[in-house]
């Protein structure tokens, strides 16, 4: 069963993709790509078994790691893929910047458009949080920071990731992460 699941779930990520093509090349088709900036992206991920979760609400990597796929015009790096870490509250900026409208000083989040000129520039930090607890992701860690008080610390540069909490070993990156992550929610 879990193997029909994870097929179908794949096919819906294909299909979704091919209507992207489609529209892509109508707005070639049209001339309308010259003066058209696409934005795909999804709210969350999904958990396909891993962590024993079947679907999206945690605060694992499956879970908040969401696609995101921006198009505009004169793009030097088409097709381009970055590691860089950011948030969906960067989209907004990202759409002033690209349009050349001052980002309003109530608006959050940071413009991409130094990533999209060049994929290899690093990102910020991320947050997520639930009613029970709130993670800080970094280019190399994330942090989950739990409302009783309990920590859990990733590696995502080991093999493990987030399958091996190191929160007890790394208690000054904890402390780090911890005063990060309150700054950010407040």
């Amino acid at each position: 069963f879990a193997d029909d699941v994870r097929r179908h779930y794949a096919a819906c990520v294909s299909y979704a993709d091919a209507q992207v093509g489609k529209v892509l090349a109508e707005l070639k088709r049209t001339g309308a790509d010259k003066n058209t900036i696409v934005v795909l992206w999804g709210d969350h991920g999904w958990h396909l078994g891993e962590h024993a979760i079947w679907g999206k609400h945690s605060l694992f990597e499956e879970s908040l790691h969401s696609p995101l796929i921006i198009h505009y015009p004169g793009m030097k790096h088409k097709n381009a893929n970055t590691d860089a870490i950011v948030e969906t509250l960067d989209i907004f900026p990202t759409l002033c910047d690209l349009t050349g409208i001052k980002t309003p000083e109530y608006a959050q989040g940071k413009s991409l458009n130094e990533i999209l000129v060049n994929p290899n520039v690093d990102g910020h930090t991320a947050i997520a949080y639930t009613r029970k607890a709130s993670t800080i992701r970094t280019a190399t860690h994330r942090m989950t920071l739990h409302k009783d008080g309990f920590v859990e610390l990733y590696d995502h540069t080991t093999p493990e990731k987030e399958t091996k909490n190191i929160a007890e070993a790394y208690p000054e990156l904890v402390e780090e992460l911890k005063n990060e992550l309150n700054k950010r929610l407040d």
